[in-house]
Parts: C-alpha cells; structure tokens; sequence
C-alpha cells in the first residue's frame, strides 16, 4: 500500500474506532461487536508499524499503551487547581446557601448538585482539537504529566470537533467491577490486593509503564470547564452540556437545585442510593451555576467560595480491639495505638487506628478486649467512637501507659496530658524525622519512603537527616541489597539531589520543628526569605507574624538555638541545600487592599513603616508616599499628621490600625 493509500485507510479506521469507542465507554450502547472492533484496531496497528510517519499523535493505538516513562514530569497548573470546602450537616448547608445569596442578592440561587467521585484529581488540556497534557492535581499548583497513562482510559476523546483550546477538569476512577476483577486477578498470582477503589486508580495512573494502566478498566467522569466564559458559555449546566456534545463522560446523576430545600433532598436520595452505584462516592457537591457570579462571590486561599462538598456521615462498623501499641513520633511524642481485628470499613482493610493519647483512652473507657464501634473520619481517617459495654464478659483489662520509651528505654516525660520521649538520639524519632524530611509536602524525595529509610538506617548508611544527602557514598553497598539495582539507586540518588533546589517553606516543613506545620512554614518563609535569618529571630520578631502565636514562637527560637539543630542545619548548607524563598508571593485579588493606592501615617505599634509596605506591596497594593485624589485609603496609626487631615478633605477613605489589621487576617497575613 503506497503512501497516500495508506493515510486514506488510517483515516477511515481513526474515526471508526473513536465512533465505536464513543458507542461503547461512553454511551454504553456499542453498535460492533468487540472482534469487529479488535479487528480495525489491528488493523490499524498494522499499518502504523508499516508506515511509522503516518501515525497521528492521538492515534487510537495508543489507548493501548506500552509507553515507557522514567519518571513524571512536575508541570504547574496553568491554573490554581483548588480543593473544595466541606459541609457536613443541614446548618452548615443553609449556611453556605445564605452566603451565597448575601453576595448575590437573589432570593433563590441555582445550583447544580453532582456527585462526588472517590478518585484522583485529573486535567485535560486541549488544542486545535488534540489532547495535548493530562496533569495530576498534585498540591493544586504543580502537577504530575500522565498523558500516556490517562491515553490509555478509552472513554476520554483524544479528538474533539472544537478547534478552540480549552482545559477541563474531572476525576480518573476505578469502577468496583473492575476493582474486584483486578484483585481476583492479584489474589491469583500472589500479590497484595488494593484495599480501595481510590488506591487502585491512584496507583494505576502512576504507573511508569502505560501498557499495565491499560489493562487496569479506569474510567473518568469530567465536571468543569475551566475557561468556559472564554467560549462563551455563562452556566455550569452549558457547561456540562457542552462537554457532552463533544464527547466527554459527564455524570448524568447530577441535579439542577433550587436553594437550600432542594439540596437536602438530593442530600437524602444519594445517602439511600450511593451503595447501589457502580462507583464509589464520598459525598455530593453543589456549585452555584451562574459562572459570571464567581469571582464577585470568591475564593478562600485554598477553596472556591462558589462550590461546596456535602461529605457523608461516616458508616460504623464492630470490631474487637485486640491490643494497644505505643509508636514514638519524630518529635518524640508517644502515640498509643489500637490493633483491632482486621475489618473493612468505607472501603478499606483497618487492623490499626491512632488512640491519640492516654486521657483519650480514659474518656472513652476503652479496655483491651473490648468490642468496638469503628468509623472512618470523612471516610479517610479510621476512628475508634466507643466500647460496646453489654459485649463484655470480664476477660477484658485495663491499659496501662508505660514509664518508658518503647523503642529506646529512655523514661518518657508527660507534659499537658502528653508523653514523650525526650532522648534526641532515640532511633525512633530518628527514623521519623528522616521519613518526615523526604516527604511528599516536604522536600519531596521521591523514592524515599518510609521502607527505604527504616532499611538505609538498620544498613546504618543513615543516622540524621544530613545524611541523605551523603547515600551517594553508598551506592555500592546499596546494590548488594535485595531489590536495589543501577537504575532504582540512579533515581533515588537523582530525587536527592534535586531535592536541594526545594524552596524553603519546604525545607522549613520538612526539619520537623514542633509547633511549625505546613501553612506556618508557608507563612514563615514569605516572611523571612533566608533561613539564615532564623537564628537571630526573637519572639517579638515572630509574634509579628500571623498565626504565629507565643507557643510557637518559643519552639522556633528553641529550635534554632540548639547547638545539634545549628550544627544538622550547617551540614545542609555544606551539602548545598537551598536556604532561600524561591517560590511565589500568592496574591489573594478578593482582598480588601488588592489593587489600591494606600498611603501610611502616624506611630503603627505593631509593625515598623517598612514592614507594613512590604506586606502591602505581597498583596497586590502600591503603598504612595503622599495622599492624592488618586490615593484609595490611608493608614493612620498614632500622632496622624497632615496626611491625615488631607485625607478626610478629600473624602478618602481612613482605617486605623486595627481595622487595617482586621483585614490583613482575613487573607492570612
């Protein structure tokens, strides 16, 4: 078959095959036979491997697979990819129902309700009517690059008849048919089974190799168009609608709503029906349907102000609490635990669940043997609620904490009905910290999970965090262990190394100081960009700042005064960690001074002139040296002078510290 002949026929066979696909994944309703399907799919086969330099981007062979990756890309969202909000009870609905129409103004808003996919966060972005990138959600900022992956699940559309670009978003499933054909099959050769749904598509789609996402049965359901007022569509309901004239699964349990009345019933009807669905849901979401009222209603820092979940009350099951374990936390604190006769709740396996701690035990009068009542927190998080009392037959016993550090032997000491283990060399705590610095919202060590780091450590190739940076000496002796070989030492060693370039509020994160979690390490690190400038920080310095409070202000200026964290730290720095603040000053344009003039007066008692200009400038304002008429409001602390009388002449608007304060907090800063 010559040239011409040849793309004549792929033609032909390209939209036979996305026609039939279609028919099949997405209406459900295929119209061939799948040998007539499996014959032009080998057919087509056939020819690209004839004719290599014919074969389209988005050819329907590559829903097949056999892509090889060495690893994924990191690539940022072209927009913020946000989580959503969460309500939980009728109050808290009609409350965000009341929010809603006090920006709004109207008596009844529209909502459209969907229900909420237990999978993985997925973006798709199109151009000149070709798929071109599919991104994990990751952190909302940067994503991971599946294409090849996501290719692979046959009821997205490689091809669209909208020429213009656009991105839409949705969630890549596991559907419990396919879940339960994977684990028969992983039961049948010995390998360890998926605990759920979600776990199995998480771990599908991360698959380096395309050809085993392939044979996983994922499927995708799509829920926002991300620039839909860009192609002239002004409601969620045109939205969804669009996306179905050109193919894309949406979820057709969805629901036009009419206030609060309506949403509660679609709240009782998916309580009753969400086991019978081929699926799994973890709750409901409801988003207004006017897009052009979004960015008058706004956003949080993290979530739209326009959408929210419903999350289902957590389903209860029985089990028997078997034993209680101590585990010792990277800051040294001690954390009983409930081993419990293996049951599966909400979709998961639970033999364990944390008992937070011994009052916690008291309160709830938990004895080992008991029977227990066991839920999972927003159906994540398993949870110990309560004994069940008449289940006992008088073989139960008391727990009783131990004196003593279970790892080390060290005595532990109890401080405001906490214990912990005060030796900074308990292995333990050595451990976690480690684990805790290579983690995912840390520094991001891909490869470095917890089995990696309990290894390297029993190896004694590991003893403190700076020591990571040092397994590059121990190449060798990696590879004589079990599992290791050139490649997986190459990517681990890679992930190290790249490591180093983390901005700080990662580094910050990941050294594990008490009281510092991952939004302190945030704010902290746009506050103070070196970390060199920690070691001279007061209290008063970081009283400043928001959310800083007094406790965790004494814990930071502990930690960077010790001798050992200032000799841990220097080694990082030896090692070429970065110390600076790399990443971007997000600016919240819902803020009260985003994009105004403001000019300072007067004695402010709670930043100095400069420090307050500098927080004004990260959020989006111009600070002027002078009032004019084209200044927007002053800022007037004590002794106000003409500034302030210049002001009030020209009717501009005057805040004084406080209320400027009041503001700043709203916006975390």
């Amino acid at each position: 078959m010559d040239k011409e002949a040849a793309i004549k026929r792929r033609d032909e066979l390209t939209e036979l095959l996305e026609k039939w696909n279609y028919e099949y994944y997405v209406l459900d309703n295929p119209s061939v036979s799948d040998a007539e399907f499996d014959r032009a799919m080998n057919e087509l086969q056939l020819l690209e491997k004839e004719h290599p330099d014919i074969k389209l981007k988005n050819s329907p062979t590559e829903r097949v697979g056999g892509y090889v990756a060495s690893q994924f890309e990191k690539v940022p969202h072209r927009r913020l990819m946000l989580s959503l909000g969460n309500v939980y009870n009728e109050d808290e609905v009609r409350d965000f129902d009341r929010k809603v129409k006090d920006v709004v103004g109207n008596q009844t808003v529209k909502y459209v309700g969907e229900v909420k996919i237990d999978g993985l966060g997925m973006s798709l972005l199109y151009e000149n009517g070709e798929l071109q990138r599919c991104l994990t959600r990751g952190d909302g900022v940067t994503g991971e690059d599946v294409t090849a992956n996501v290719k692979t699940i046959r009821s997205i559309p490689m091809r669209v008849s909208d020429k213009r670009p656009f991105e839409v978003r949705g969630e890549v499933f596991m559907p419990k048919r396919s879940l339960q054909k994977l684990n028969e099959e992983r039961e049948k050769n010995g390998e360890p089974i998926f605990a759920n749904a979600r776990n199995a598509a998480a771990g599908s789609i991360r698959q380096l190799d395309s050809s085993v996402a392939a044979r996983r049965g994922l499927d995708a359901y799509w829920y926002y168009l991300v620039n839909a007022r860009e192609l002239g569509i002004n409601s969620h309901e045109e939205a969804l609608d669009f996306l179905d004239s050109l193919g894309f699964k949406t979820n057709h349990e969805r629901r036009v709503l009419y206030g609060p009345e309506d949403m509660l019933s679609y709240i009782e009807e998916y309580t009753a029906k969400r086991e019978s669905l081929g699926y799994d849901i973890d709750g409901l979401v409801f988003k207004v349907d006017d897009i052009g009222s979004y960015e008058k209603i706004g956003y949080t820092a993290k979530t739209p102000k326009w959408a929210t979940a419903y999350k289902f009350p957590p389903l209860e099951v029985i089990t028997k609490l078997l034993d209680i374990s101590l585990t010792v936390g990277r800051t040294g604190r001690i954390t009983p635990n409930a081993i419990l006769s293996p049951v599966r709740v909400a979709g998961s396996l639970v033999q364990r669940a944390t008992l937070n701690n011994e009052d916690f035990i008291k309160e709830k009068g938990l004895m080992i043997g008991d029977y227990v009542s066991l839920r999972k927190a927003a159906d994540v998080i398993p949870e110990v609620v309560r004994p069940i009392i008449e289940r006992r037959d008088g073989t139960q016993t008391p727990f009783i904490m131990s004196e003593q550090c279970p790892v080390c032997g060290k005595p532990l000491t109890k401080v405001q009905g906490l214990h912990y283990c005060l030796n900074p060399d308990c292995p333990s705590r050595k451990i976690e910290g480690m684990i805790h610095f290579a983690s995912r919202d840390a520094m991001d060590i891909d490869g470095m999970g917890d089995s990696v780091v309990e290894e390297f450590f029993a190896e004694g190739f590991l003893h403190d965090i700076p020591d990571i940076y040092c397994l590059f000496q121990h190449a060798e002796e990696i590879k004589a262990l079990d599992g290791w070989s050139d490649k997986s030492i190459s990517s681990l060693l890679s992930a190290i190394e790249g490591s180093k370039k983390q901005s700080l509020e990662r580094l910050l994160f990941g050294l594990g100081i008490k009281e510092v979690g991952n939004k302190t390490s945030k704010t902290l690190a746009k506050r103070f960009k070196s970390l060199d400038q920690y070691f001279a920080l007061t209290e008063d310095d970081l009283l400043k700042v928001t959310d800083i409070g007094p406790v965790a202000a004494r814990s930071i200026v502990s930690y960077f005064a010790s001798p050992s964290n200032i000799a841990m730290i220097g080694r990082l720095k030896e090692y070429g960690v970065n110390f600076e603040y790399t990443g971007e000053d997000e600016v919240d344009v819902n803020s009260y001074f985003y994009g105004k003039t403001v000019v300072l007066t007067g004695t402010l008692s709670r930043y100095k002139r400069n420090e307050l200009t500098e927080i004004l400038e990260g959020i989006g304002a111009k600070v002027a040296g002078s009032v004019s008429k084209k200044t927007d409001c002053v800022i007037a602390g004590e002794a106000a002078g003409s500034k302030l009388d210049k002001a009030r002449e020209l009717g501009i608007e005057v805040l004084n510290e406080e209320e400027a304060l009041r503001h700043l907090e709203k916006i975390g800063r």
